[in-house]
């Protein structure tokens, strides 16, 4: 007897660099073995498991994915790939009504299809289920300690960062690491520049894109400091040229509350975040990188400016920020130099604080900022594996849901029904307020 549903996989093609799967090999053997379930995928020459690795598990390779009535991606999908009546389960990113992808969305629409979104898949808490999050922390903190090593040498000035590559160019998260650590054996034994140290690292955040970062980073003979302390480092008899310190941000060290009102309280600035205003400027001077990796969204103050840049580069000695690594990537965000995305081929650009402009690569009037907008993507492998534990578990609730029925009754476990956008081409509750981003906007009678 056949199986009674199938699962299909499509094979990622948004960049050269996406070579992700949502789910690996030895899972969806795993599913096969448990379930009535047939799983497809698509072929594809550069992704980090190959067509033969999913064969050897049962999995169908197919470019027709017709037969599929549930479809799994990692990235956005072309408009021409959707048929009617299926569910797709993919980042979206569409819940801000990001204008590149309402063509998709409408499409989606016009085809009746159902699409959950991973981003939404929460628990009570609201923490997110199937995440990248360490993985881009990892993937961004090694792109960044590579961009300190190029910019120091444009500089003149040597450094063991120099021996750093790109994320991208090691076969493996082992390999990347066990060349980190050859470095940070070199600040143990050889020390650091005189000219860099006390050599600082600022994180923001401590959620999972933060703990990855810091993960890549301790590999380095290290101190950690309290924000408060930081200023105390520069005191010759608190620091050592053969360590590297760092700090951590939490939001009680980004901002204060506006005169006049008590002190901070958490849940307070999560609510009203016009409440209070941003303090990390005042530890730019210290800091020779800044890896940013702390949820933000527009509602919530900048962290640094370009005027607080502009500032620091108007004084007479050149300052000691050299790289801001963004790795959560917000355009115009809580890095306002953070200007654009970039990409694998062209990671950093220099935002030049006279130009108030991008220049690709390492020089320029600026900090260098690393904004890589898929670092996930970086560590393929690793990712990919992640990804897929934490999905699994979701996958015999997708498939064992009614996509026919009305949504109330379509059984979809709790956390998958909170993610799901659409449900037969109409906006469930939750995402009603997305009608306004598709329609057409109101002509004024003039």
């Amino acid at each position: 007897m056949p199986p009674k549903i199938y699962l299909g996989i499509r094979r990622e093609d948004k960049n050269p660099w996406e070579r992700r799967v949502p789910l690996v090999p030895v899972h969806a053997r795993e599913l096969l073995r448990q379930f009535p379930l047939g799983i497809m995928i698509q072929p594809s020459p550069i992704r980090v498991f190959s067509d033969e690795d999913f064969r050897r598990e049962g999995v169908t390779v197919s470019e027709d994915l017709s037969a599929c009535s549930i479809v799994l991606a990692v990235k956005e999908i072309p408009e021409d790939f959707f048929l009617d009546d299926r569910a797709y389960v993919f980042f979206s990113h569409t819940i801000k009504g990001q204008p590149h992808n309402m063509a998709m969305l409408k499409r989606m629409i016009e085809r009746r299809a159902t699409l959950i979104d991973y981003e939404r898949i929460l628990d009570e808490k609201g923490r997110r289920l199937v995440f990248f999050g360490r993985q881009a922390g990892l993937a961004g903190m090694i792109d960044t300690l590579w961009a300190l090593g190029r910019r120091l040498r444009q500089e003149g000035t040597k450094s063991p960062f120099a021996a750093i590559r790109q994320t991208i160019k090691y076969a493996s998260l082992v390999e990347a690491k066990e060349a980190i650590q050859k470095v940070g054996w070199k600040i143990h034994n050889h020390g650091l520049d005189p000219s860099l140290v006390p050599l600082v690292f600022g994180f923001t955040g401590y959620g999972h894109v933060s703990q990855g970062a810091q993960e890549v980073f301790d590999l380095l003979p290290f101190e950690e400091v309290e924000p408060g302390r930081v200023k105390d480092l520069f005191k010759k008899k608190y620091y050592s040229e053969k360590k590297v310190y760092k700090t951590v941000f939490k939001e009680e060290h980004l901002v204060v509350p506006k005169r006049g009102r008590p002190g901070f309280d958490l849940q307070d600035y999560y609510h009203n975040p016009q409440n209070y205003r941003p303090v990390l400027e005042g530890f730019l001077p210290y800091l020779t990188v800044l890896v940013n990796a702390i949820y933000w969204a527009p509602q919530y103050p900048r962290f640094v400016t370009k005027k607080a840049l502009g500032k620091l580069w108007k004084e007479t000695q050149p300052p000691r920020l050299r790289v801001i690594g963004d790795i959560t990537c917000d355009i115009n965000g809580s890095m306002e130099c953070t200007v654009k995305s970039t990409d694998p081929a062209h990671p950093v650009f220099t935002y030049d604080v006279e130009k108030d402009e991008a220049v690709d690569g390492f020089h320029g009037k600026g900090p260098a900022v690393m904004a890589v907008d898929n670092l996930p993507a970086e560590i393929a492998l690793e990712s990919s594996v992640f990804f897929s534990q934490t999905l699994v578990p979701f996958i015999p609730g997708l498939v064992g849901a009614d996509y026919r029925g009305e949504f109330d009754r379509c059984g979809l476990p709790p956390e998958l029904k909170k993610a799901t956008i659409l449900f037969r081409g109409e906006f469930t509750p939750d995402y009603a307020y997305m009608r306004e981003f598709i329609s057409p906007p109101k002509r004024s009678h003039s």
